[in-house]
């Protein structure tokens, strides 16, 4: 392998790709930037790069901010009456609005038993989140009101205060029931979303059991003391929610349900009606449970953000690009120092190629052998033959041979390639 005083190195390999187009042979190499130039413009990328950093993270926060805002006034909970979002019933709350019945919204098992009367209909939400004392305020209000209590999907929990002599019979299978009964509610809406949640078992004379699944009714309606009024067990709340009010025959139940009144309390449970005993505790709820409404939806937005952010920035590896050099460097300290690079990796081989390839590219543009056929064989090596003059030589061999066992041989080679190439040009 020849060193970087070797003459015949720099004149038989060409220079790389990146180089061709820099200055020609004995022009002086632009001058080096100084270092503080080069600390001023690491300075002003970074800067740079934070401040995109900084706009991108403002662009997420303003977007959350803007969701938040726009969702803050209408999202109230699970089944309340003023949530428009898929899992509130503000649709049903307009609908029962449009036929003359007054929605009111309390919190407290008092407030709620306060407000029953014989011309209203109390829908009680979450039965099971109601502690001992807040079901016998509950259960006062049924026996003495004289109007319509509406249970949604109480399981044994709460059975056994509320509506003594029902049971549950496990869960439902069958999503669409069919009535199966002649309550004019059912009959007049046809199969609804009944199913999917709790059915009943009843001995209660009087009990009227509709939409059954396997045999057990999904929905109950008992008569209520001697005032006249009735409990309505519904085993699911699915005819109430926004998302599928209009499936079915939801819609035409729910309306029935709660509008035989023209008053309507609509009984959301709270935390302090909770019974600390049997409430399900904090540490038994998972980490989505405790995240409010709506936040869900954001931090999957943020999520996703971050996926494609971080798509935008990684690392791609793709094709090498030639990049303009701060200084330019000569031709020959390029090829010099790559025959270095060569020499301390005993990468003859490729130092071999390199020459072979160089001179192949050459010697086709002055014989006349197109580009696309300088390293054929059979096009090329004919075509230097013709050219030459002195005794005959194997072009082929010194052009596609193999590669050199030693660095003498390989000196020898880039003399031979520079030797040919100079008769083919003066010939």
């Amino acid at each position: 392998m020849t060193g970087p005083t070797d003459p015949a190195a720099p004149t038989a390999m060409s220079a790389p790709p990146a180089f061709e187009a820099q200055e020609p042979e004995g022009t002086a190499p632009l001058p080096t930037p100084a270092p503080g130039d080069a600390d001023a413009d690491s300075r002003t990328r970074r800067i740079r790069r934070i401040r995109r950093a900084l706009t991108a993270v403002a662009v997420l926060a303003a977007g959350v901010i803007a969701t938040a805002a726009l969702n803050s006034g209408s999202r109230h909970g699970y089944l309340d009456p003023r949530t428009t979002d898929p899992f509130g019933s503000h649709a049903v709350a307009e609908l029962l609005k449009e036929r003359g019945v007054t929605t009111r919204v309390v919190t407290t098992a008092r407030e709620a038993a306060d407000a029953a009367g014989p011309r209203t209909t109390l829908l009680v939400t979450d039965p099971d989140r109601l502690g001992a004392t807040q079901r016998g305020v509950i259960r006062s209000a049924i026996d003495l009101s004289g109007g319509r209590t509406v249970l949604l999907a109480p399981s044994s929990h709460s059975l056994t205060d509320l509506s003594p002599g029902v049971q549950t019979a496990g869960d439902a299978d069958t999503e669409h029931p069919a009535p199966g009964c002649a309550l004019p509610a059912a009959t007049s809406a046809g199969s609804a979303d009944t199913g999917g949640g709790l059915r009943y078992t009843t001995t209660l004379p009087g009990a009227t059991a509709c939409y059954p699944s396997e045999g057990h009714p999904t929905l109950l309606v008992l008569p209520t003391g001697p005032t006249g009024g009735d409990t309505v067990l519904l085993g699911s709340e699915t005819i109430l929610l926004n998302e599928s009010l209009a499936d079915e025959g939801n819609a035409s139940l729910a309306l029935q349900l709660l509008g035989s009144r023209p008053n309507l309390v609509w009984y959301l449970p709270s935390l302090a009606d909770s019974d600390p005993d049997t409430a399900p505790s904090g540490e038994d709820k998972s980490l989505l449970e405790l995240v409010p409404a709506g936040w869900s939806w954001a931090l999957l937005q943020l999520l996703v953000a971050a996926v494609l952010a971080a798509l935008w920035r990684a690392r791609r590896l793709g094709p090498l690009v030639t990049e303009k050099l701060p200084v330019a460097i000569r031709a020959s300290e390029a090829t010099e120092g790559r025959a270095r690079l060569y020499r301390k990796a005993d990468a003859r081989d490729r130092a071999a190629t390199v020459l072979r390839a160089a001179t192949r590219e050459r010697l086709a543009a002055l014989v006349g052998v197109p580009h696309t056929q300088a390293h054929d064989p059979a096009a090329l090596a004919p075509a230097v033959s013709a050219r030459l003059t002195g005794e005959p030589r194997d072009v082929t061999a010194l052009l596609f041979g193999t590669t050199p066992s030693d660095d003498a041989a390989l000196v020898a080679l880039a003399d031979h390639l520079d030797a040919l190439e100079r008769e083919v040009r003066t010939s």
